[in-house]
């Protein structure tokens, strides 16, 4: 039995009775980057896509290891494959119409703006406190009008309530605990990364829509 997706006009009327039609609008002109593609990255972009973002920038170097499975949206078929090819492959599943641009390169200073360039929000997903710095020191210096949503702190089996998004400035925005780092937890729990994922999609949502922290 063949079974037939749905049109993109079907796709975006079920989205619009969902959020509105003004704000599924704003959704759908909207271009999302993602840096880093892991318990964070993909999940964003799960959020992004399903909630009907008209594009996103896919940006990572790695490829998937079994390692990753219990936290990133991948599969165990897809180990071995590069990170944007297989998240665009997935996202391309739930999320039909989505426009995808992917990258298979290390972000750094040299190339992070041009990467970056027509993105209207960025979301900063690394797991490296030097590549997280980096890239909000770059984002906040010399792409001032780009709004940037951060990560920091969700390692270990903390209580969900400590996960927070807070506005650091006008155009900046940082999700997480603060202060949980994996080398002392220990650990990466799928649920507290996914939290700390979700809190950086919605906030994305709540600026496209207007509706920004105080």
């Amino acid at each position: 039995m063949v079974k037939l997706i749905p049109t993109k006009e079907e796709w975006y009327r079920a989205l619009s009775e969902r959020h509105g039609k003004k704000t599924q609008k704003s959704f759908e002109s909207a271009t999302v980057a993602i840096c880093g593609l892991g318990g964070l990255g993909s999940n964003i972009a799960f959020a992004l896509a399903r909630a009907g973002v008209g594009k996103l920038i896919l940006i990572d170097f790695d490829s998937i290891d079994i390692t990753n499975l219990h936290r990133q949206q991948y599969k165990a078929n897809q180990i071995g494959t590069s990170k944007t090819d297989a998240l665009k492959e997935n996202l391309l599943e739930i999320a039909p119409y989505v426009t995808i641009e992917t990258h298979s390169v290390r972000i750094s200073e040299n190339n992070a703006e041009a990467l970056l360039e027509k993105a209207d929000i960025i979301c900063e997903a690394f797991d490296d406190a030097e590549s997280k710095a980096m890239l909000v020191n770059i984002v906040t210096e010399r792409m001032p009008e780009k709004y940037l949503v951060a990560a920091s702190g969700m390692a270990g089996m903390g209580s969900a309530n400590t996960i927070q998004t807070r506005r650091i400035s006008r155009r900046f925005y940082l999700c997480g605990d603060g202060t949980s780092d994996v080398s002392e937890a220990g650990s990466l729990v799928a649920s507290r990364v996914m939290l700390c994922a979700a809190h950086q999609a919605h906030t994305v949502l709540r600026i496209i829509a207007e509706q920004y922290e105080t």
